[in-house]
């Protein structure tokens, strides 16, 4: 399975593809950065955004999306940049009807390097390491959007068999719930 990882911000937003499976060898297929300019208009910055990650979604074709999970910092102009350049990663994915996940950095970290406090270097280290690479995809960017691909082909699995299982148990006590409501038209 291909997974597209999107490390969201507005002046870097990082990319990434990975290539694999659980238990299977995993392959870098592409990797680099969505760049708009510091001082252009939102607008434009992020059209940017979404003309660079649908170039990305035509070139590559992945089958799932993995999106960095914005969370609360203390700059918020920082946090509302990264959520908007996050929402245009999911609205590309979802406009193509891919599945899209989010993961937060401390379980992207976690995926990679057994650590959810793990530090930059430590998770470029093993990108390349699990990737075979010599060193991590460069910029930083690149690198943890290419840990969110990782942690998704390892963890989004699982999470959308649980998913899954949670979504077809609902449906059966629904069914069950709606026959023992439903009368007999016999009278028995």
């Amino acid at each position: 399975m291909r997974v597209m990882g999107v490390d969201p911000g507005l002046t870097r937003c990082g990319v990434g593809l990975v290539d694999g499976a659980i238990g299977r060898s995993l392959t870098l297929a592409g990797a680099g950065v969505v760049r708009t300019g510091a001082d252009a208009a939102l607008p434009e910055r992020l059209l940017g955004i979404e003309r660079g990650i649908e170039a990305w979604l035509d070139e590559y074709e992945p089958a799932a999306v993995a999106v960095e999970r914005v969370f609360a910092q203390h700059n918020v102009s920082t946090v509302m940049g990264t959520a908007q350049a996050s929402a245009i990663a999911i609205t590309c994915a979802a406009r193509r009807g891919l599945p899209v996940a989010l993961h937060t950095p401390s379980e992207a970290k976690a995926a990679i390097t057994g650590s959810g406090r793990a530090d930059k270097a430590q998770v470029q280290t093993m990108v390349a390491r699990l990737l075979g690479l010599q060193a991590a995809p460069k910029p930083a960017d690149a690198a943890d959007a290419v840990a969110l691909a990782i942690c998704h082909i390892w963890r989004g699995g699982a999470q959308d068999r649980i998913a899954q299982a949670q979504q077809d148990l609902a449906r059966k006590v629904e069914l069950a719930r709606r026959s023992r409501r439903t009368p007999d038209p016999q009278g028995r």
